[in-house]
């Protein structure tokens, strides 16, 4: 039998139950697929808006414990994960460096006048400095206006995998993604 996603099991009573109906677990494996069907296409909306945003929201933690947030450019890796080019000279680039703990909010266009319907994706992680010609370019593909600024020594490429996302399309219409749902696949437009 397939398990349920999240690797849990159906109570001993449901599996039993499965077990003792003919077609009760043939049953399951298609509401299993369906759910992640569903999960695959509501990732693919969550890659694809973060791939459209411009700018984000980034949320880091102070030495106090405060949270702290700042508007970002972000670009995403061909792998999901989130690059930012930051100065040193910024609070929570400093913050970063103490604490890489942190997440991002990225949105799309409001759906209607209610901002509550601002189709949105939050992502969590922790932050890293890296070091690589191939993913700053990737960055400045994404924002060639900052090709003025690049070269400043207080610049530099982070790199957030994405641990866990919560994507809002509306009121009342939460979905939580796992990390590995904001990987493209291989082929994915814009990948």
């Amino acid at each position: 039998m397939t398990e349920p996603e999240g690797g849990e099991r159906p109570a001993p009573e449901l599996e039993a139950e499965l077990e003792a109906e003919p077609g009760a677990a043939a049953e399951q494996d298609e509401v299993v697929a369906a759910a992640e069907a569903r999960r695959a296409g509501l990732a693919r909306e969550a890659r694809g808006l973060m791939r459209a945003a411009a700018s984000a929201m980034l949320a880091t933690l102070g030495k106090d414990g405060h949270p702290h947030a700042a508007l970002v450019t972000p670009a995403i890796a061909p792998d999901g994960a989130v690059l930012l080019w930051l100065s040193t000279l910024s609070e929570h680039t400093r913050q970063l460096a103490r604490d890489g703990r942190c997440s991002l909010l990225f949105q799309g266009p409001p759906a209607e006048e209610n901002p509550q319907t601002t189709p949105r994706v939050s992502v969590s992680g922790t932050a890293e400095r890296v070091e690589d010609e191939a993913l700053k370019a990737v960055w400045l593909a994404r924002h060639p206006y900052a090709e003025a600024y690049a070269g400043f020594a207080d610049f530099s490429l982070w790199r957030i995998v994405p641990r866990a996302a919560l994507m809002v399309l509306g009121f009342g219409r939460a979905h939580r993604l796992r990390g590995v749902d904001l990987v493209p696949p291989p082929g994915e437009a814009g990948a």
